[in-house]
């Protein structure tokens, strides 16, 4: 079996690492101190929830009009450019601007940020492929990058909860400016000057052309749902937390994202090949079940163990993304990550809007059960065109 460790001997692949957990740290960072910053101001638990997660709503803009260009453009100008980006637009909202200006900021980021995951993912998908040494290479790596996204989400929601409480909601937000600007200086010194994967001009046609190409097929379309629409519905549970307990906010999300990273490890090194097709649809379940019980109010403890157990079943996304790069051809690839990244991201922007009107007219307590028990829904619906094909009858890499 590859090692992690020979996943870092890969040229290239280290600094594409660090250059993405520089962008998490500060994403988790920036999207806290924003949420709190929105919330003091307002007192609503609607707005609070679009500031933190409104930049994916503006994924669904992208993924219809950018993504043609995440394999038309070369990787490291593109990487480059989005980090510098995001950390002059982080940068704008620690002035603050007023509350129109801050959703019109967020609704850019979102656009960069939509191509911004094509281009990442599909040259992390070019890298492991070009090294013969590393066996089912995307999967491998792609797992290494999600754990490394749950550690880095624990020390970004804990260090931004510091520095809030300390500092400033403002000073939060500089200090996520500067390290997009680390994320940057690491993509354009230590990536290579690669060509784009596929010939021709972006454009929002060619955007859209592939887009109805990759869901044409009814496996890729079942999974790209199931990437989509439960994630995205818990993570307007997730955008609930500064509403739901001011003060313990950051131990939430960082209990979330430690469960996340736990059950990463454990579908990525455990589970064996053979048994994680069939995992995919309990993990999905794992998911919501546990914010339903937040209707009965938990104290914060309880609640940080309740979304511990059900970040673990994020780990349902790795193994789905792991059956649409089955499906997929190599030149494809990064459209395809990044339409899975932009709609996830898009649903989650929608998710934490449903999340934040229900709480509006409930509790935040109530609201998250409610749309846990919509996810299980969601997912039961699903389950039949997500159970594993026959091997025999496993679908064609197809455009």
């Amino acid at each position: 079996m590859t090692s992690y460790r020979s996943l870092f001997r890969t040229p290239e692949f280290t600094p594409l690492f660090l250059a993405s957990s520089a962008q998490v740290a500060a994403q988790t960072m920036s999207g806290l101190a924003l949420g709190t910053l929105v919330y003091r101001a307002t007192d609503s638990p609607l707005l609070s929830a679009l500031s933190m997660f409104g930049p994916s709503l503006a994924q669904v803009l992208g993924a219809t009009t950018l993504l043609s260009a995440a394999d038309r453009l070369p990787p490291r100008a593109t990487l480059t450019g989005t980090a510098l980006a995001f950390a002059a637009g982080t940068a704008a909202l620690a002035a603050p601007p007023p509350l129109w200006g801050i959703f019109a900021l967020i609704l850019v980021l979102g656009l960069v940020a939509s191509l911004g995951g094509g281009v990442r993912w599909g040259l992390l998908n070019e890298i492991l492929r070009e090294d013969a040494c590393i066996k089912g290479g995307y999967i491998l790596g792609r797992s290494v990058f999600n754990m490394a996204n749950g550690i880095t989400q624990v020390a970004g929601f804990a260090t931004g909860g510091v520095l809030i409480a300390f500092l400033s909601p403002r000073g939060t937000l500089l200090t996520a400016a500067a390290l997009y600007a680390t994320a940057a200086a690491v993509s354009r010194l230590a990536l290579t000057a690669r060509p784009p994967r596929a010939t021709g001009r972006p454009s929002v046609r060619e955007t859209r052309r592939t887009n109805a190409a990759l869901l044409a097929a009814r496996p890729r379309r079942h999974l790209f749902l199931a990437l989509w629409i439960p994630n995205g519905l818990i993570v307007g549970c997730e955008s609930l937390y500064v509403s739901y307990a001011p003060d313990h906010a950051g131990l939430l999300f960082a209990c979330a994202a430690l469960g996340m990273l736990a059950g990463d490890v454990t579908v990525a090194r455990f589970v064996p090949p053979s048994l994680r097709p069939r995992l995919g649809v309990p993990l999905l379940l794992l998911l919501a079940a546990p914010y339903v019980l937040f209707v009965l109010r938990p104290g914060p403890l309880l609640a940080a163990g309740l979304a511990t157990l059900a970040s673990a079943g994020f780990a349902a996304s790795l193994l789905q993304q792991e059956r649409l790069m089955a499906v997929t051809l190599p030149e494809l690839s990064g459209h395809a990550l990044g339409l899975h990244s932009s709609g996830m991201l898009t649903m989650q922007g929608v998710g934490a809007a449903l999340a934040g009107a229900t709480a509006q007219l409930t509790s935040p307590g109530t609201a998250m059960t409610v749309i846990a028990l919509v996810s299980i829904a969601v997912t039961v619906s699903l389950a039949p065109g997500l159970r594993p094909a026959p091997r025999a009858a496993s679908a064609p890499r197809t455009a």
